[in-house]
């Protein structure tokens, strides 16, 4: 699948000089959010705590907080925002769809009412929600794309943004549903249910971590591809292209990536759009670049996403689905209003 395609166009010096630098720089900001994220909480710890936790634990209730609660979800925050930036590029970068993302195009809510209905009919916890998430996040793509390309005109942005929109309709109010009909099945998705890392322990993460691994690897390989692939289908051939065998592992990498990060923190909305468009700021239209920057400014966003509303609400805590969506839609708003959306 590897191939010798050239880039969409050539990048200027400055870009050449910025990429490293800016990737080295939110490699670094990274490191900083997972700091914070370990250290700041409702319950107050001194740092010296914090780092005697991490190397010298002796089984205190403060060091048992950083250890049994704070660190498994910076963990798992990394990863899954690394999941959802890439899925979101990797997909707006295959459709030519700046509107493409797990959430909108209702990837999430497959997903998510296959959880549900796992949960409402075998009782399934933990581990046992990874496949179901794969089968539902599977089922949604395939049936998004079917609805968004049926009839004369192809599959165009708008058209599958519409049909995702819809099929996410359908599907939560399936869940919603469930939900209400059943106590045993709210009181287990409640909080899943609008995304979120409260409570999320290693067990869940080692369960998902080779699906998020190989999705990352997967899509991180197919750079050189998806830019061949923005050349447009037949001049992508002609340079050696396999376009079903690209569609087929940007498949496969989108619903690894997507299914593994539901099924570990439950449907979070906006961080695959916003995210991608970030990037492409600093990056230009080169996949090379473009797909690195994406994990790892999701993986920041995530991080701190949820760091912050750990501590904004005096009493409580504000789940990082929540702070993503009140982020991501105004962007969204401008987004779709931006006369700059067809320009990927």
């Amino acid at each position: 699948m590897a191939l010798r395609a050239p880039t969409p166009t050539r990048p200027t010096l400055t870009r050449r000089v910025i990429r490293p630098i800016g990737l080295i720089i939110a490699v670094g900001v990274l490191a900083v959010c997972a700091l914070l994220s370990v250290t700041v909480g409702a319950k107050p710890i001194p740092a010296a705590d914090v780092w005697a936790a991490l190397t010298d634990y002796n089984g205190s209730y403060d060091h048992d907080v950083i250890r049994s609660l704070r660190v498994p979800r910076t963990i798992i925050g990394i990863f899954v925002g690394a999941a959802l930036g890439l899925a979101g590029a990797l997909m707006q970068a295959l459709t030519r769809n700046p509107l493409a993302e797990p959430g909108i195009l209702g990837i999430n809510s497959g997903a998510a009412a296959a959880v549900v209905v796992a949960v409402f009919v075998f009782g399934a916890t933990g581990a046992g929600l990874v496949w179901p998430a794969f089968i539902g996040a599977a089922f949604a793509a395939v049936a998004v794309y079917a609805l968004g390309s049926r009839g004369r005109a192809s599959a165009t942005p708008v058209r599958l943004a519409l049909a995702g929109t819809a099929l996410a309709a359908v599907l939560q109010g399936l869940i919603y549903g469930i939900i209400v009909l059943n106590d045993f099945v709210f009181d287990r998705i409640r909080f899943w249910q609008v995304g979120s890392l409260t409570g999320r322990d290693l067990d869940i993460f080692f369960q998902v971590a080779p699906f998020l691994i190989i999705g990352i690897l997967v899509t991180l390989a197919l750079g050189p591809s998806l830019n061949a692939m923005a050349l447009g289908d037949d001049l992508a051939a002609t340079l050696g292209a396999k376009i079903p065998l690209i569609r087929a592992g940007t498949a496969v990498g989108v619903i690894l990536l997507c299914g593994a990060a539901t099924a570990a923190a439950g449907p979070i909305w906006f961080v695959g759009l916003i995210i991608p468009h970030a990037a492409r700021v600093i990056t230009g239209p080169d996949q090379r670049w473009l797909l690195p920057y994406a994990a790892v400014l999701g993986a920041i966003l995530l991080t701190a996403a949820d760091t912050v509303g750990r501590v904004i609400l005096p009493s409580s805590e504000l789940e990082v689905g929540i702070i993503t969506a009140l982020v991501g839609a105004p962007l969204f708003i401008a987004l779709v209003r931006s006369r700059k959306m067809a320009q990927l």
